[in-house]
């Protein structure tokens, strides 16, 4: 058995502990994936993120049946995760009916400066991020910030796996584009690109005339 599907079942052990009452294994649960769910939040909801990462942990224990071990619990938590965010856009927008694939979190209010960056290339990439369709940025995070595979991706986003890689592409388009807009600097705009993708990633060209 794989070393991701033992954390798995580690974590579906102390969900059912805690579910059955066992404060403990409820605080062991929350300290593993406490860190990863708050950075999935802090971009996307300016002054919300441990609100959010308090209702998905809920939402995980009052979701009983939901589980079903057809993915891993990671993307269980983080498709958790996504759906508290998108009930609490339309809740601030008031209106059932947004599409995620095409809104951007700055389109649905985030704040510019949600995120305290150490570095001018780390501000960079959050505010491109926030410019990049939700659909498009979750999966760009969860490939390479949370290393989820196009399996768990396409449970967390509800697409089949074979879209995973194109929304992935796409993603990667709209963040060079964004990033050419916010910086004329071509070298920051590789570094800040690079604190996602990696070492690999090209450098993103600048905005047409």
């Amino acid at each position: 058995m794989a070393t991701n599907d033992l954390t798995s079942d580690a974590d579906v052990a102390l969900l059912e502990r805690w579910r059955a009452g066992d404060r403990r294994a409820g605080s062991t649960l929350v300290a593993r994936h406490f860190a990863a769910l708050h950075r999935f939040f802090s971009n996307k909801a300016a002054g919300h993120a441990e609100d959010l990462v308090q209702q998905t942990f809920v939402a995980c224990v009052e979701t009983r049946d939901a589980f079903r071990g057809e993915s891993t619990f990671r993307a269980y938590l983080f498709g958790l995760a996504r759906m508290q965010l998108y009930t609490h856009y339309r809740k601030n927008a008031r209106r059932q009916s947004v599409d995620f694939t095409t809104a951007s979190a700055r389109d649905m209010g985030a704040s510019p400066t949600a995120v305290v960056a150490q570095r001018e290339e780390e501000r960079l990439l959050m505010s491109a991020l926030q410019h990049v369709p939700l659909e498009q940025q979750i999966a760009l995070e969860l490939t390479y910030w949370e290393e989820l595979t196009a399996r768990e991706i396409s449970s967390v986003l509800g697409i089949p796996e074979d879209t995973v890689s194109s929304r992935v592409r796409r993603g990667k388009g709209h963040l060079r584009k964004a990033l050419a807009v916010l910086s004329s600097a071509s070298e920051q705009r590789v570094r800040a690109y690079r604190l996602l993708v990696g070492d690999g990633g090209a450098e993103p060209s600048a905005p047409s005339s």
